[in-house]
């Protein structure tokens, strides 16, 4: 059970949304300024995130979560990419903001995002990470996903998770 707030609400978010963007940003932002060891830039951030089509219907879609009115993490659904097979989906742009981690938002995402997988039609999540991240793929394993061979074409990706939704 989660003990995040009980007024957290997870939506079907546009990803062009003031509250996508500031979380996509932030998210970005983040893993960048780890990769690299130093803050990121706006160009770095901005280069990454590009016009986010990924998240768009038909290809993707992007949850957020917020406290109250306040987006506090996101996840993304890719049905369409390199490496993906027919009933596959991959979950990508997971995050969660430092001052709400630790209170369930992220499986609670994670959750939310197999859900709309399901409703898609989609029988495995793939997703993929680096290996600093290790906090993000202690949640990983912990919510059952496993590893897997490589997909896909992500010039970061390190490790591969995937796990069969029942």
């Amino acid at each position: 059970m989660s003990t995040a707030p009980l007024n957290w609400q997870i939506s079907l978010t546009a990803v062009d949304h003031p509250d996508a963007a500031t979380v996509l940003y932030e998210y970005v932002d983040e893993l960048a300024s780890r990769y690299y060891g130093r803050p990121a830039t706006h160009p770095e951030i901005t280069r990454v995130l590009g016009d986010g089509a990924d998240l768009r219907e038909p290809r993707g879609a992007l949850l957020v979560a917020r406290d109250g009115a306040e987006p506090v993490g996101c996840v993304g659904l890719r049905r369409q990419g390199a490496g993906l097979a027919e009933g596959e989906v991959e979950l990508t742009r997971m995050y969660v903001r430092k001052a709400a981690r630790r209170g369930g938002a992220g499986a609670r995402l994670v959750g939310a995002a197999e859900e709309l997988a399901r409703m898609h039609g989609a029988g495995l999540v793939r997703l993929n990470s680096r290996k600093d991240l290790v906090e993000a793929i202690g949640l990983y394993r912990s919510l059952g996903y496993r590893p897997t061979d490589p997909y896909g074409d992500d010039p970061y990706a390190e490790v591969w998770f995937a796990k069969a939704l029942g």
